[in-house]
């Protein structure tokens, strides 16, 4: 089994001025295998849906005739890091499902476009090759899956500290598998190959296929509470953000627990369906949080006007899941790059025509309110 049809590209399409022209792509390069877990969502795909539509209608209000003498930029501040601009690479499981190089390429694209790259517990290269693999001004992150073990848990910790990452991500939506129909219709499998590689020896919780439809042993029991975050973050000098929140309480609860940061997400639509789109509950949440840590929000970005929009409605930066690994499919590490850089030149953009010199600057009076 392959993960993909033909092999990336060795150069970006002259043609290919915007994220859909990788979407496009990938789709037609891209095995049905690899696309229905790259590419799928839960049961019907309203969520995922809606991440976009949402963004769509909102409209921006434009100004004209501003000064730009001053300073400009899309810089900012993160976590006590200085980045370029406010936009980061999303954990993703499985890269090599569009690249042969997985990872390695992914985080090769991101530092050439100075975004954040996140990894995922379950990338297919092990967190210290991704590390290892090239020095930047924004180091990467690790995002965690909490183990019924916590010694492997923590050792996963351990393992990030000493490979020079910058902070923990625990993802906190995905007890259980969402029910994924494109997977169950092709009975995913993970080809041969390719395996969670920071897991290595340890039994496989994660079912595919048709199998997953089912709990079978009744409700989890042993997946982590408020409590277990506020262990790990006496078990490591790195910040912890929590991602998945999409409640005001939640929000409020994982400031009181004294998370350094929080990431507003609907797991990409991949786990329950029918949740509201990110960017329409992000009001909600700023409103609870106050900005007293930093908001950060996924979810149907794909123009740098849905940048802009985030931005203005509380968060501090976006994620991007599935564009970049569309580029990662099409052309490998400049593609990845090569989508950053689209999205950080229409924010530079969007930013120029609705009067705002600085990333500061922007807030809801960008957005036309009838």
């Amino acid at each position: 089994m392959r993960a993909f049809n033909e092999p990336p590209l060795l150069r970006i399409p002259p043609n290919f001025a915007a994220l859909s022209d990788y979407e496009n792509a990938a789709r037609e390069r891209l095995s049905s295998n690899a696309l229905a877990y790259l590419g799928g969502a839960s049961a019907d795909g309203i969520t995922h849906q809606e991440n976009s539509t949402a963004f769509s209608r909102l409209k921006l209000m434009p100004r004209v005739l501003e000064d730009f003498s001053g300073p400009s930029g899309t810089t900012l501040e993160l976590l006590g890091h200085k980045l370029p601009h406010p936009i980061m690479l999303a954990p993703i499981a499985y890269q090599k499902l569009a690249h042969q190089e997985g990872e390695l390429a992914a985080i090769l694209g991101a530092i050439a476009a100075q975004a954040t790259f996140i990894t995922s517990t379950h990338s297919s290269v092990s967190l210290e090759q991704i590390a290892a693999s090239g020095k930047s001004d924004a180091p990467p992150w690790f995002q965690l899956y909490f183990k019924p073990d916590r010694e492997l848990t923590l050792s996963l910790i351990r393992r990030a500290e000493e490979a020079g990452y910058a902070a923990v991500v625990v993802t906190v939506d995905a007890p259980v598998n969402g029910v994924r129909n494109e997977e169950h219709r092709v009975q995913f499998r993970l080809p041969n190959g390719i395996d969670a590689a920071n897991l290595r020896g340890v039994p496989p919780r994660e079912t595919h296929g048709l199998d997953a439809m089912a709990l079978c042993g009744g409700l989890p029991k042993h997946e982590p509470t408020w409590r277990d975050i506020i262990w790990l973050m006496g078990q490591t000098r790195l910040p912890v953000l929590v991602k998945g929140i999409m409640s005001p309480n939640d929000a409020r609860r994982a400031v009181e627990a004294g998370v350094a940061g929080i990431i507003l997400s609907n797991h990409g639509g991949r786990t329950l369906d029918t949740l509201p789109a990110t960017i329409d509950v992000l009001p909600l949440i700023a409103a609870e949080v106050r900005a007293r840590v930093p908001l950060l929000v996924d979810g149907g970005i794909r123009r740098g006007t849905d940048v802009l929009k985030a931005l203005a409605l509380g968060a501090k930066a976006v994620l991007i899941g599935r564009p970049y690994i569309y580029g990662l499919a099409v052309a490998g590490a400049i593609g990845v790059a090569h989508v950053v850089n689209i999205l950080r030149a229409e924010l530079e953009i969007a930013m120029v025509l609705t009067g705002c010199r600085q990333l500061a600057e922007i807030d809801e009076k960008v957005l036309w309110r009838k």
